[in-house]
């Protein structure tokens, strides 16, 4: 079981108004930003980095530069078609870059797997889905 993942950032800055966009439309919140690094797990009132399961963003450990992983995406998920759709126009809003407009995958689909693709200001590429 994945414990939490770290995504390289950039612009920490940039990336946390982007996460907290995305995550704020799925049921997460930012649980701490400190030293460049910004956490995010679900809405509670479990702070700090114990309550952090899902994603941290910030510069890497090795201090190179932050760069996207080709082929490399994680997936969210998301409670409804809607909050992937907030979730998608919230990280447009914020920095990010369109990789697959909200809706059913294949496209002819009526139900099913619902999701969006984009990629946050540094160019890490996510998905947020609901399936239904």
């Amino acid at each position: 079981m994945i414990g939490y993942t770290t995504i390289g950032a950039k612009d920490s800055e940039a990336s946390g108004k982007f996460y907290d966009a995305v995550f704020g439309a799925i049921g997460g919140e930012r649980k701490f930003a400190d030293g460049g690094w910004v956490g995010y797990g679900a809405v509670g009132p479990d702070k700090g980095f114990t309550g952090c399961h899902t994603m941290v963003t910030g510069k890497p450990a090795n201090g190179q530069e932050a760069r996207a992983g080709n082929g490399i995406m994680l997936a969210y998920k998301a409670p409804s078609a809607d909050a992937v759709k907030k979730a998608y126009e919230g990280g447009i809003a914020n920095g990010g870059t369109d990789e697959g407009k909200p809706g059913f995958r294949p496209p002819e689909a009526t139900s099913g797997f619902y999701g969006a693709y984009l990629r946050d200001p540094t160019g890490n590429k996510i998905c947020i889905f609901t399936v239904g």
